[in-house]
Formats: structure tokens, C-alpha cells, sequence
């Protein structure tokens, strides 16, 4: 695992964020440190991706800022050059991973099956995203997948929040889990910040207390 995969597991939760204008990406970010969550994944769901990765990683260059919903090879490289210090992906397509290992930028892509985690073992990776978690057999199926692949570390994304967010944290397999429902669109796009450095409190005191 690599160290930036070794910071993100320190902290358990990856917020999965989309932003409508660039200018968001500011006062999101201060939340979320003032939160103690110095983590953002921001989605190339919209066109702000770019920018705003660029400009977090001008004015917070601590914070561990990564792409996410990376889906073509034109995004890995608007990625790339935003500053982007890690890229995550839905799906497993390997010409964006092989694109992604290629250029040294660390890849997460999305996995929810044996076969495709086999693909990333091929291709060296270890740190793998299980998507969408939920619908995809959730915490049994991970804990199926822990028997054959006992080195691979999972981030789970899609349907998880507070409810079952602890299940989840505590397997052996998971290093940390995706998530939006600590920065949902509504509370950015209403300046809702405060309120969002309550929830991000609130999902690390989950993780904490569910691996003490």
C-alpha cells in the first residue's frame, strides 16, 4: 500500500464530493479540516473538477486531494494536471488504469467481483474500490472476498452513511470507506459548511470507535 493509500487509511472515511462551481471547493475544504478530515475526492461529475482540484491543491497542499468518477483518458489527464494526487474510477477499465500506472499517478479503480480484482492484482494494485458496495453483496461480499485475497484492502462506496458506516469500517479488509452523505450537493451549494464539519466529526468518531 502505498503512502498515500497508508494516510487515507489513518483517517477511514474518503468524502466523494461533487462540486457545481469551482469556487465551492474553498470553504468545503476548511470544513473538512476543520473537521480533522483532510480528505477530498472530487468527482469529474461536473466540469468544476478540474479547477477546483487545482485550486485546493494551491492553497491546502497538505490536504490529500484526489479525482474521482474518472472515466476517460482526457479526465485522467485533466487530473493529472489539476494536481490530482490520486484517481478513482466506477469500474475497472484497464486502459485508465494502465494509463494511470503508466504516468505514477496512484489508482483506485472500482471492483465488485473476483475476476476484477484479479485484473488489479495483475497490475500489482492492492488498494481496490468496491462499487456500488451495497448493491453488490455489501459486507458479506467482502467478507467472501477476504478468503482468496487476504493482501487487497477495499474502499466500499455506495450506500453507506451513518447506519451501517461502523459494519463496514471493521472488517479487516476495508481501509476506508467513500461517501457523500456528509457533503451532499445541497449543503454545499447553501453554504451549509458548518453543518458539514459536524457530519465529517461525526463519521471519523464512527470509525474511531468501531476500531478501538
Amino acid at each position: 500500500m502505498s503512502s498515500i493509500f497508508d494516510e487515507i487509511k489513518k483517517y477511514g472515511i474518503v468524502p466523494v464530493i461533487k462540486l457545481a462551481q469551482p469556487s465551492e471547493a474553498i470553504p468545503l475544504a476548511k470544513a473538512l479540516i476543520d473537521a480533522g478530515l483532510p480528505v477530498a475526492e472530487i468527482t469529474f461529475r461536473t466540469a468544476a473538477a478540474k479547477e477546483a482540484i487545482r485550486a485546493l491543491r494551491a492553497k491546502f497542499p497538505a490536504m490529500l486531494v484526489g479525482a474521482g468518477t474518472v472515466t476517460t483518458l482526457e479526465q485522467v489527464e485533466a487530473a493529472q494536471a489539476a494536481g490530482a494526487m490520486f484517481i478513482v474510477t466506477p469500474g475497472f477499465n484497464p486502459k485508465i488504469v494502465d494509463a494511470c500506472i503508466e504516468r505514477g499517478i496512484p489508482i483506485v479503480p472500482g471492483i465488485n467481483s473476483p475476476s476484477q480484482v484479479e485484473q488489479g492484482l495483475e497490475r500489482g494494485l492492492t488498494v481496490l474500490k468496491f462499487f456500488p458496495a451495497e448493491a453488490s453483496g455489501g459486507i458479506k461480499m467482502l467478507k467472501a472476498l477476504h478468503g482468496p485475497y487476504s493482501d487487497v484492502s477495499f474502499v466500499p462506496t455506495g450506500g453507506i452513511d451513518t447506519a451501517n458506516l461502523a459494519q463496514y469500517i471493521k472488517l479487516s479488509n476495508v481501509a476506508a470507506i467513500g461517501g457523500s452523505w456528509m457533503v451532499k450537493e445541497d449543503l454545499i451549494a447553501s453554504g451549509k459548511f458548518d453543518e458539514i464539519t459536524a457530519l465529517c466529526k461525526e463519521a471519523l468518531a464512527i470509525v474511531r470507535q468501531a476500531r478501538a
